[in-house]
C-alpha cells in the first residue's frame, strides 16, 4: 500500500540542510512500514535496529556520543555496511534506548552526511519527558492513519482517487454514488494500515473490527505500562468518555461526562499523556476568527477528536450492518463520525481550530488558516441538508475569501460558499 508521506521523506533526503528526522505517530499507523519501504525504493541498503526486539543494544548510547563507534555498532548489529548518503539508518522504537534522541544531536554535529530516521511508539511521551532535547539539531514528521484518498488506492481505486486530487468535478460527479459507498467503508475500517489492508484483500467486516479491537487493546496496555500509575485510571476515564463526548449535540468537552464533579486539574497530566501518545487530537475554540489563529487560541474551550474513525465506530460498537442501510453511518451519534471524518483529512494539511459566537446559537465548526486565502470557515453536515446558517452569518460578518459546507450533496460553488461533497474533503 503506497503512503503519501513518502514524498515528505523524499523533501527530507534531498535537502541540503537535511537534519537527522523523528517520525511521529500513535501505535501501528505504519511508522515502520513507511519507512522500510522508503529505504526500499530510495537507497543501497537499510540499517535497521529496533530497541524493543535487540535488547543489548540499549546502551548503546550509554558510555559516549562516539558517532564513529557507535555507526560502527550498528552496521555490524544490522549487517550492513553504512556509506553516507547509501545507506538509510534506521532506529526503530528509539524510545526504548536511553539517550538515544540526544544522540541524534551528535550525529547532526559530526556525522551529517549520514542518513538517519529514528521512530517509536508512545515517542511523543518520551520528547515531552527530555531534559536534553537536542533543539534545533532534528526534525520531525508526524505520521497519520491513512488518508481517504490513500484509502482509495489501496482498495483499488486508483482512478477515483486521481480525480479527487486533480479536482476533476465532472468525473466526480459521475462517479457519486460510488464514492459515498467507499466513505461509508472507510468509516467503518478507517486509516489503520492493518485494518485497511486486510478490507482491501477480503472486503471481510468482522475481520476488520476484530483488528480495530486488538489496536484498542494495545492501546490499553500501554495506559498500564508506560503511564504513571496515579494517572491510569484517569486516563482510561477520558478515552473511554470520547464516543459519548462527540456524540452531543454540542461537542465541546465537558469534564462532567467524564464523570459526574471531574474538574480540569484532575485530568490536565492524563490529557497531556494522551495528547503525546498521538491517541487524541485536541481542536481548541478560538475567541475571535482573526489572523494569526493562534493568537485568538482559547484553550479552556475545545473539542476533543480519536487519532481514527475506525477506531472511534469501534469504541462506539457501531455494527457493520450500518453500512447497507442506506446513507445512515453519515448520521450515527449526530454525525459524529463525519465530523470526526473531516477533522482527520484537515489534521493532514492544517492545525484547524472552531469558532463559538458568546452567548449564541452560532458555531463554525472548523478554521483553518492557509497563506493564499487566509481564514476558511468550514461548516460540517453529515447528510444533504443544505442549511448553513451559521455558516452564511459568519461569512455576512468576516467577509472570508473562501467558505465550505461539507455534505453529501455535489460540488457546487455558489457566490458566498463552496459545497464540497464530504468524499472531496481531502482536497480542502
Amino acid at each position: 500500500m503506497d503512503r503519501y508521506a513518502i514524498n515528505e521523506l523524499v523533501r527530507w533526503k534531498d535537502a541540503r540542510r537535511r537534519k537527522p528526522l523523528i517520525v511521529e505517530g500513535a501505535r501501528q499507523v505504519g511508522k515502520t512500514w513507511l519507512v522500510k519501504d522508503f529505504a526500499c525504493k530510495h537507497y543501497d541498503n537499510i540499517a535497521y535496529i529496533n530497541f524493543e526486539e535487540q535488547i543489548y543494544l540499549r546502551n548503546l548510547f550509554e558510555t559516549d556520543f562516539d558517532v564513529t563507534r557507535i555507526i560502527s555498532a550498528i552496521g555490524a548489529a544490522a549487517h550492513q555496511n553504512c556509506i553516507p548518503g547509501k545507506t538509510l539508518i534506521f532506529l526503530d522504537e528509539i524510545q526504548e534506548a536511553p539517550n538515544g534522541v540526544t544522540a541524534l544531536k551528535y550525529f547532526y554535529e559530526n556525522a551529517s552526511d549520514y542518513h538517519i530516521i529514528a521512530a517509536g511508539s508512545l515517542l511523543g511521551l518520551e520528547l515531552h519527558r527530555q531534559a536534553s532535547f537536542p533543539v534545533g539539531k532534528v526534525q520531525f514528521m508526524t505520521l497519520h492513519p491513512m488518508s481517504f484518498l490513500e484509502f482509495l488506492d489501496a482498495v483499488g481505486e486508483q482512478a477515483l482517487a486521481g480525480f479527487i486530487a486533480k479536482r476533476d468535478w465532472e468525473n466526480i460527479r459521475l462517479f457519486g454514488p460510488k464514492l459515498k459507498d467507499l466513505l461509508k467503508h472507510y468509516y467503518y475500517v478507517g486509516g489503520m494500515p492493518e485494518a485497511v489492508l486486510a478490507f482491501s484483500e477480503t472486503r471481510d467486516w468482522l475481520e476488520v473490527r476484530d483488528i480495530q479491537n486488538e489496536i484498542l487493546e494495545s492501546y490499553d496496555r500501554d495506559f498500564s505500562k508506560h503511564a504513571p500509575e496515579e494517572i491510569v485510571p484517569r486516563i482510561r476515564q477520558l478515552w473511554n468518555s470520547l464516543p459519548a463526548q462527540l456524540s452531543k449535540e454540542n461537542r465541546k468537552f465537558l469534564y462532567g461526562v467524564v464523570r459526574e464533579g471531574a474538574r480540569a486539574r484532575e485530568y490536565e497530566i492524563a490529557f497531556q499523556w494522551l495528547f503525546d501518545g498521538g491517541l487524541i487530537h485536541r481542536v481548541n475554540n478560538v475567541s475571535a476568527p482573526r489572523l494569526p489563529l493562534k493568537s485568538y487560541e482559547d484553550k479552556s474551550a475545545f473539542k476533543i477528536f480519536a487519532v481514527d474513525i475506525g477506531l472511534l465506530g469501534a469504541m462506539c460498537g457501531l455494527d457493520s450492518d450500518t453500512i447497507v442501510r442506506g446513507n445512515n453511518i453519515f448520521t450515527e451519534f449526530k454525525g459524529a463520525l463525519t465530523e470526526q471524518y473531516v477533522l482527520q483529512q484537515l489534521k493532514l494539511k492544517h492545525e484547524p481550530f472552531y469558532w463559538s459566537k458568546p452567548n449564541a446559537r452560532q458555531e463554525i465548526d472548523f478554521l483553518i488558516q492557509t497563506n493564499g486565502d487566509g481564514i476558511i470557515p468550514i461548516e460540517v453536515k453529515a447528510e444533504e441538508n443544505l442549511k448553513a446558517k451559521s455558516l452564511r452569518q459568519f461569512v455576512l460578518d468576516n467577509h472570508p475569501d473562501t467558505a465550505y459546507r461539507t455534505s453529501m450533496s455535489d460540488y457546487r460553488q455558489e457566490e458566498w460558499m463552496i459545497n464540497m461533497p464530504l468524499y472531496c474533503v481531502p482536497v480542502i
